[in-house]
């Protein structure tokens, strides 16, 4: 079983339904089981921010998915639940990022892990702190926590009281 830790966003429609549909057919992936999801987070748009607040979330998986057969059906998800891809850090109403898959080093034209950005984003490793700090990035050699404690990032990432519930995976 692989550990892969994703981060997932909103910031269309109901932003707190799309992270929930979205754990929730995660949790129905075959071979694949939600460990943690941490706190949801309420953040300013980084990059493009002429666009409204999201909400993001980061979670633990266990699968037995290989990374491709994982990207695919997080892209099938992301696609099932009305993703349209518009503009480069443009709104979107769901995004999954593979954060980290186990220690592994991907380097693809469509697929890169450790998620490329993930060292400069404060929406994405605050969540991730919270289930994962001790987690070793393979390429920065640091923890989430030192991550967290270097970003220059300055947005605005401010923990939500909503909960993302996540099912019993069907394995």
């Amino acid at each position: 079983m692989a550990q892969i830790f994703i981060s997932l966003g909103s910031n269309l429609g109901d932003r707190l339904q799309y992270l929930q549909r979205a754990v929730e057919a995660i949790a129905q992936l075959p071979s694949t089981t939600i460990q943690r999801i941490s706190s949801v987070y309420e953040t300013e748009p980084v990059g493009k921010t002429d666009q409204p607040e999201f909400y993001n979330a980061a979670a633990e998986l266990v699968t037995t998915l290989d990374v491709q057969q994982l990207f695919q059906a997080l892209k099938g998800i992301e696609r099932s639940l009305g993703r349209t891809k518009t503009e480069l850090w443009g709104p979107r109403e769901i995004d999954i990022d593979i954060l980290y898959f186990d220690k592994s080093v991907v380097d693809t034209t469509e697929l890169k892990i450790p998620h490329p950005e993930i060292h400069r984003r404060k929406f994405v490793l605050v969540p991730l702190s919270e289930i994962a700090g001790d987690v070793v990035d393979p390429v920065a050699k640091q923890s989430v926590t030192q991550l967290l404690d270097l970003c220059a990032d300055k947005s605005s990432v401010t923990r939500t009281e909503s909960k993302l519930r996540f099912p019993i995976s069907k394995g």
